[in-house]
């Protein structure tokens, strides 16, 4: 197997506003635990192009170049490369829609595409039910972040 890919939608109880920038490096540092990454631009301000690195994150990566392939603020969605050199490419594809305005419907498609032995192993293992209980974390993690902070 040398590509897998899941989707799966949530809603977090809070407006797309607030819930959408948490879906960038510096959002992400206050919801995900443990989650750091290296800037390497001018600027911490989200574009295409955007690059920046993590050392170890999701889904067994050990370091990871992060691009950001589409980026449409206006449109809440957000896509990036991820590529973990000799072992396989993520492209992670993030939407929120407004419900109301209180509720956000958030859609994440996780892609894999094995470059090695390695990431041939982790696409095979990266099941329907794995991304299942990854996304629902996520949620949980989002939903006690606007609990904690409102």
């Amino acid at each position: 197997m040398k590509s897998v890919e899941h989707s799966m939608t949530f809603v977090v109880l809070q407006p797309v506003s607030r819930v959408f920038p948490l879906f960038s490096p510096e959002g992400e540092k206050h919801w995900v635990p443990g989650w750091d990454y290296e800037n390497v631009m001018d600027t911490k301000e989200l574009s295409e192009d955007y690059v920046f690195l993590t050392k170890s994150h999701d889904h067994a990566a050990a370091e990871a170049i992060w691009l950001v392939k589409r980026y449409r603020p206006d449109a809440h969605c957000v896509e990036f490369y991820k590529v973990e050199p000799g072992d396989k490419v993520g492209v992670v594809k993030v939407c929120c829609e407004a419900l109301a305005d209180k509720h956000t419907q958030v859609a994440v498609t996780y892609r894999y595409i094995a470059l090695s032995e390695t990431g041939e192993a982790f696409v095979s293992g990266f099941t329907a039910e794995a991304y299942r209980e990854f996304i629902t974390e996520w949620q949980r993690l989002l939903s006690d972040y606007f609990v904690a902070f409102g």
